[in-house]
């Protein structure tokens, strides 16, 4: 099994990349996100790799993070999600939005992957929501839990803020975000709300 690999990238083409070890050209296909982050040609480069073995091919996946290969090996487990929806998912959200969507069940951000539908990111939350808060994401690297529960509007910010920090957002950045979004919305206010708007606020 291959786990990485660490060469010159000779070529990078739309959905994937060549990779030059000693002699050796290896075709690794790869997310949007991970081809742009790689150098310029023929410059030396270490990419992790996941190798899916079937009968009629052997098929190796690139990724520069080690959180966006947890999250391709988690993605590919839910039915229906083959490795090209995998990486096109990955190629849309980072693994920190990706955590947002899921505990926020934002279904909309899911469907915005090539490939994906209503019903496959109603399944992609369906079962993949409670393991979100253990997966990497955001510059912190850690998981991030959002209760379920209703709280307290004062519980509401202070949650808001945690999962945001656990996400990569300093405090000093997300509180007057998020203190605008609870006054917008008031008493409809949710922690799933303020979390969904307070993002679409800072993402930008």
């Amino acid at each position: 099994m291959i786990a990485f690999l660490c060469g010159l990238v000779i070529q990078v083409d739309l959905g994937s990349c060549v990779i030059d070890v000693n002699g050796v050209g290896y075709l690794v296909a790869a997310s949007t996100r991970t081809l742009a982050a790689l150098p310029n040609p023929p410059e030396k480069a270490r990419v992790l790799i996941e190798t899916v073995v079937r009968e009629d091919a052997i098929l190796l996946y690139g990724f520069m993070e080690s959180a966006e290969r947890e999250w391709f090996r988690l993605l590919t487990s839910v039915q229906g999600v083959g490795a090209k929806v995998a990486l096109g998912i990955l190629s849309t959200l980072s693994p920190g939005e990706l955590i947002a969507a899921l505990m926020t069940s934002d279904k909309a951000s899911l469907t915005r992957a090539p490939g994906v539908g209503g019903r496959l990111a109603e399944r992609i939350l369906t079962e993949l929501r409670d393991k979100a808060g253990k997966m990497p994401g955001g510059s912190s690297g850690s998981g991030i839990t959002i209760p379920a529960m209703a709280t307290p509007a004062g519980s509401i910010e202070a949650d808001a803020l945690m999962a945001l920090a656990g996400l990569g957002f300093r405090r000093a950045e997300a509180a007057p975000v998020v203190r605008k979004v609870m006054d917008t919305h008031g008493a409809a206010a949710t922690l799933d709300l303020v979390i969904r708007d307070s993002l679409k606020d800072l993402a930008r």
